[in-house]
């Protein structure tokens, strides 16, 4: 079942424009590297969710809710450049490792409520954390995660307020159909390159290698293992 559930929670949060505006600001700078989101906020595709803390469940429900309208609307009008921006006031000193801890902590409860919620995984990538063709999956469309914090290693990945922001794995497999998928990734690691000084170790195309790695922005070697364990039952 992909049918978006009924909203559980659908309130705002008092720090929804002040969170909303901080996201923006940090797209709108032109040194930010990703172009994708850079177009997404230039057609008003890019949607923020203000929140308490990553360190904590309380908004996994309004999180989730926004996740299913998200993926609903993105099936109803596909559109290339379309972000769902998930912000929390904080903690805002939080370790490289300890935001990959609460990020895989919020991952596995809004995973766990996809479950309950009966929604289907979507059936083009796999729930295995370990295959190289993992995707994230919310109301029935795959998605990949990119984890901004205050103390990111890559300046691409800092920012003011922990932040877990949802891009549609379906939108990179249509630039890669209309063959514009590789033109716009040199240009992002391009600019990310002339951000940091380096290109960033950890980017790896889709089917190369698991992007559960990419996902908190935290370079990681080879032992790591990716603490996501999906709860439903896998094709």
């Amino acid at each position: 079942m992909n049918a978006p559930a009924t909203p559980l929670h659908p309130w705002q949060h008092r720090a929804q424009q002040t969170l909303q505006a901080m996201m923006f600001d940090m797209v709108h700078d032109a040194r930010f590297p990703c172009v994708g989101a850079k177009a997404a906020l230039a057609r008003g595709t890019l949607e923020v969710l203000a929140c308490d803390r990553i360190d904590s469940a309380w908004d996994d429900l309004r999180i989730h809710d926004g996740l299913l309208s998200f993926a609903a609307a993105y099936r109803a009008a596909p559109a290339l450049f379309r972000s769902f921006a998930v912000v929390f006031e904080g903690p805002d000193d939080l370790s490289e490792s300890a935001f990959e801890a609460a990020l895989w902590a919020r991952v596995q409860s809004l995973s766990d409520k996809d479950v309950w919620r009966g929604q289907d995984y979507d059936s083009s990538v796999s729930p295995d954390p370990e295959n190289p063709h993992f995707s994230l999956s919310f109301g029935g469309e795959a998605f990949f995660i990119v984890g901004l914090h205050p103390k990111a290693s890559r300046p691409a990945r800092r920012f003011a307020r922990p932040a877990m922001v949802f891009n549609l794995h379906d939108q990179f497999e249509t630039l890669r159909a209309q063959g514009k998928y590789e033109g716009m990734r040199e240009k992002i690691m391009l600019r990310d390159e002339a951000l940091a000084g380096s290109r960033n170790p950890m980017l790896a195309r889709h089917g190369e290698a698991s992007e559960a790695r990419q996902y908190s922005g935290r370079a990681v070697d080879t032992d790591w293992a990716c603490p996501f364990r999906y709860a439903g039952e896998s094709e």
